[in-house]
C-alpha cells in the first residue's frame, strides 16, 4: 500500500517561487490524513516556508511531513514545535568558487546569457548552486517565455557536464540549472526518505514536472519509484484527488 507521497515542488505545487494556492492547500491537508507527504525540490529551506508551508495548517500533523530542500542535499522533520535539520551535504567555500565560474564561462560561450535580469543570476544555497538565467526575482511571465522547450539550458548543461564532471548537473523550474554534489540528486532523496522514514520504494509515489531525461526529477527514476509526470500544478490537483480517494477508501 502507497504510504508516502513525494512532490516536486515549483511546477509541480506551486508556480516557479509562488505560493501554493488554496486548493492545492486543502488538497493537501487532505492528503496528510490518509498518507505521509515529502517534498523535494531545488529551492532552499526560506523557500519552502514561503512557498509550502505558509498555506498549511500548523498541528502536529505537521511530523507526517519531510522536506527535502536543494533536491535532497538536506532533510528537515517537524518535532517540538519546530523544523530540524537531519543533515546537509554543503559545499566547500573552493567548490563554490569553481561551480560559480564554471556556470558563468558556460553562459558565455553559449551565448544565452540573458539580456534583462531580476537580481543575482547565480544563488549560493549551501549544498547548492543554482542559475537563475533571468536572476532569482524575475516575473513568471518573463520566465515563461525564455526557454519553454529547455533549448538554451540544454546547450548551457552540455558544458557544464564537461566542465563539471565530478558534479551532479541537472534542469529544473522554468530557468534553472541546479549544481549539486556528484550523486546527491532527488535519487538521493528517496533513498534517504526510504531510510530515515523505514518507508519501502514500493510504497512511495513521486510526483514531478520535471522527469524527463535531464530533469532535475528524473534521476527518481532510477530508484524504482512509482512516478506521476505532471505538466504544472492544475495537474498535480487531480492526481492528488485520486490519491486521497484510493487511500481513504482502504
Amino acid at each position: 500500500m502507497k504510504r508516502l507521497i513525494v512532490f516536486d515542488l515549483d511546477g509541480t505545487l506551486a508556480p516557479s517561487k509562488s505560493a501554493i494556492d488554496a486548493e492545492m492547500a486543502k488538497l493537501l491537508d487532505d492528503l496528510l490524513d490518509v498518507a505521509q507527504i515529502a517534498v523535494i525540490s531545488g529551492g532552499g529551506f526560506p523557500q519552502f516556508e514561503k512557498q509550502f508551508l505558509a498555506g498549511l495548517p500548523h498541528d502536529d500533523r505537521l511530523a507526517r511531513l519531510s522536506l527535502l530542500p536543494t533536491c535532497g542535499t538536506r532533510f528537515m522533520r517537524y518535532a517540538d514545535g519546530g523544523w530540524h535539520q537531519l543533515y546537509a551535504e554543503n559545499f566547500t567555500d573552493g567548490e563554490k568558487v569553481r561551480i560559480e565560474k564554471a556556470i558563468d564561462d558556460a553562459v558565455e560561450r553559449t551565448g544565452c546569457k540573458a539580456e534583462t535580469t531580476w537580481g543575482p543570476a547565480v544563488e549560493d544555497r549551501g549544498s547548492q548552486i543554482t542559475y537563475s538565467a533571468l536572476g532569482q526575482q524575475a516575473p513568471i511571465e518573463a520566465k515563461a517565455v525564455w526557454d519553454p522547450d529547455f533549448a538554451k539550458r540544454k546547450k548551457i548543461k552540455a558544458i557544464l557536464d564537461i566542465t563539471l564532471p565530478d558534479y551532479g548537473v541537472a534542469m529544473g523550474g522554468m530557468t534553472s540549472i541546479d549544481v549539486t554534489k556528484a550523486g546527491i540528486d532527488k535519487a538521493y532523496g528517496i533513498y534517504k526518505l526510504r531510510d530515515i522514514l523505514h518507508v519501502p520504494i514500493d510504497d512511495m509515489i513521486f510526483i514531478g514536472d520535471a522527469l524527463f531525461p535531464g530533469g532535475n526529477d528524473h534521476p527518481a527514476c532510477s530508484t524504482g519509484v512509482d512516478c506521476i509526470p505532471v505538466v504544472d500544478p492544475e495537474h498535480t490537483k487531480p492526481a492528488i484527488r485520486a490519491i486521497v480517494s484510493c487511500l481513504g477508501s482502504r
